[in-house]
C-alpha cells in the first residue's frame, strides 16, 4: 500500500458514518461492492482544510456490479433491501446503483455527449467520473481492511486539485457546475483545465 493509501485509509476509517456505510455495505454481501465519490474525497479534503469530517457530504454512492439482471426491477430490490439495512436519517442519503445498468440510463439522463459503455466492474464506474480526484473508491473487506481503487492515482486528491479525467471528453459531464460547486464547499482546492 502506497504512502497516499495508507492516508487515504487512515482518513477514511476516522470517520464513523462513512465506515457505518461501509460495514453495513459489507454485511450485506453484494456483487462486488463499493463506496465511490464524495464520501471518499471529501473526507480528506475535510481533513486537509480542518474541517468536520462529514461536512459538505450530500450523500453515499455504494456500486455494486450485477450483470446477471440489469433490469430496474432487480436494482430496485437491493436499492429496498439497502435502505432497510440504515435507519434515519442516514437511509435517505445511501444511494445505491447496479453499475452493471448505468449505460441503459446515463446518456438519458445526462445528454449523449459521450458514448457510455458497459462497465465491467464497480471500478470500472471510477474512470468516468468528471475529475480525477472524484475517480477514487473503496471496500471494506471480510477481514476488516479497506481496498482503495483510484485508476488516476491519489496524488491529485491530496494536492486539492482538480483536473478533467483524461478519459472523458472535453467539457462533458458537467465539468463547470461540479467544479464551481467544489470550489465553493472548499476554497482551497485549485482547478485546472
Amino acid at each position: 500500500m502506497s504512502d497516499l493509501q495508507a492516508r487515504l485509509v487512515g482518513i477514511i476509517r476516522s470517520v464513523p458514518t462513512t465506515m457505518q456505510v461501509l460495514r453495513t455495505i459489507r454485511d450485506l454481501d453484494l456483487p462486488d461492492p463499493m463506496v465511490f465519490s464524495g464520501a471518499v474525497y471529501q473526507p480528506v479534503w475535510n481533513h486537509l482544510t480542518g474541517r468536520a469530517p462529514d461536512y459538505g457530504i450530500k450523500d453515499y454512492d455504494v456500486a455494486y456490479h450485477d450483470a446477471s439482471d440489469t433490469s430496474y426491477e432487480a436494482e430496485d430490490v437491493v436499492i429496498r433491501r439497502v435502505a432497510a439495512a440504515f435507519e434515519a436519517p442516514l437511509r435517505d442519503l445511501v444511494e445505491v446503483r447496479n453499475q452493471a445498468r448505468v449505460h441503459l440510463w446515463f446518456e438519458g439522463k445526462f445528454g449523449a455527449d459521450e458514448p457510455y459503455p458497459p462497465l465491467l466492474s464497480s471500478a470500472d464506474a471510477l474512470k468516468r467520473f468528471v475529475a480525477t480526484a472524484f475517480c477514487v473508491g473503496v471496500r471494506l473487506e471480510a477481514d476488516d481492511s479497506l481496498s482503495v481503487w483510484a485508476p488516476f492515482g491519489l496524488e491529485d486528491l491530496f494536492a486539492l486539485r482538480l483536473r478533467p479525467n483524461p478519459l472523458r471528453v472535453k467539457g462533458a459531464g458537467g465539468w463547470e457546475r461540479t467544479t464551481g460547486s467544489a470550489k465553493a464547499r472548499w476554497p482551497e482546492i485549485t482547478i485546472e483545465g
